[in-house]
């Protein structure tokens, strides 16, 4: 059985954020599931204009992290600005660092980390009106591709992409290699 991933996201997401990630997983082999706090479509911003929409296949409230092995957050300033709002969506975030799975969380999705308060002592970046945010709730801050900090998988922008799908990637193939080990 395929290793799950959660793609976290709604109205207002950067369309290359969620989509290239899901294609990498996708064509690594993962099965990968859209989450959002209303079922249906949601709609990504792409070159300052209203992108494709993405369905949803599941929503907040029938989501857990127990059904999960990573979660994705994309980026765009809407995106993240609306689901820190949601407290169930806060939660799930919480719920995956909590349970040491890989979280990874590109351009301005690291605010989510931040409303879910497990960014403290951790190495992270993202995109740069984000890392005052990110240093005030205790992050070492760092400008580089991608940012892995124990179950923290963070990046800065679009053009990070191949090396924040790699780094998660990678994370996914650790984790199932500790998971036999212990079977």
């Amino acid at each position: 059985m395929a290793q799950r991933i959660m793609i976290l996201a709604t109205d207002g997401f950067e369309q290359s954020e969620l989509e290239k990630p899901k294609a990498n997983l996708d064509d690594a082999g993962y099965e990968t599931v859209v989450v959002s706090p209303d079922d249906g479509e949601i709609r990504g911003f792409s070159n300052k204009e209203w992108g494709e929409p993405v369905a949803v296949d599941l929503t907040v409230e029938e989501a857990s992290a127990d059904d999960f092995d990573a979660l994705v957050l994309p980026g765009g300033q809407i995106n993240p600005d609306i689901l820190r709002m949601n407290d169930k969506a806060v939660q799930l975030v919480r719920d995956f660092c909590t349970q040491d799975k890989p979280v990874a969380a590109i351009c301005h999705a690291p605010w989510m980390l931040v409303e879910a308060g497990v960014v403290s002592g951790k190495t992270v970046t993202s995109w740069p009106s984000v890392r005052t945010d990110l240093a005030n709730a205790g992050g070492n801050v760092a400008d580089e591709e991608v940012a892995v900090d124990g179950n923290l998988i963070t990046s800065r922008n679009p053009a990070d992409i191949p090396s924040f799908s790699k780094a998660l990637i990678k994370s996914l193939e650790e984790q199932l290699a500790k998971q036999r080990e212990a079977a």
